[in-house]
């Protein structure tokens, strides 16, 4: 359809248009996890995860997956079986 009518590719979540830069996409990220978007919350447990930070990535999974997200119970179980961050699960 925005082929077909010629129309500008937007954010699913707000309907702005899409951002030019990186920052300006983080920012849109903040913007969907004040709202408690748990996609959003994922997103961010990710980027921190690969930045190294275990903690906010923990913190941000467990939002997530307290909104239902199931990526973000699999990243948690993830990181109980490596031990990232929390105490290593040994069973």
């Amino acid at each position: 359809r925005e082929q077909e009518e010629n129309l500008k590719h937007t954010c699913p979540f707000c309907r702005h248009p899409l951002p030019n830069s990186q920052e300006e996409a983080d920012r849109n990220y903040m913007k969907r996890v004040e709202a408690n978007d748990p996609f959003a919350m994922c997103h961010m447990g990710g980027k921190r995860c690969d930045e190294g930070d275990y903690d906010g990535a923990f913190e941000y999974w467990t939002k997530a997956a307290g909104l239902g997200h199931v990526a973000a119970h699999f990243e948690l179980s993830c990181m109980y079986r490596d031990g990232k961050g929390v105490e290593k699960d040994k069973k």
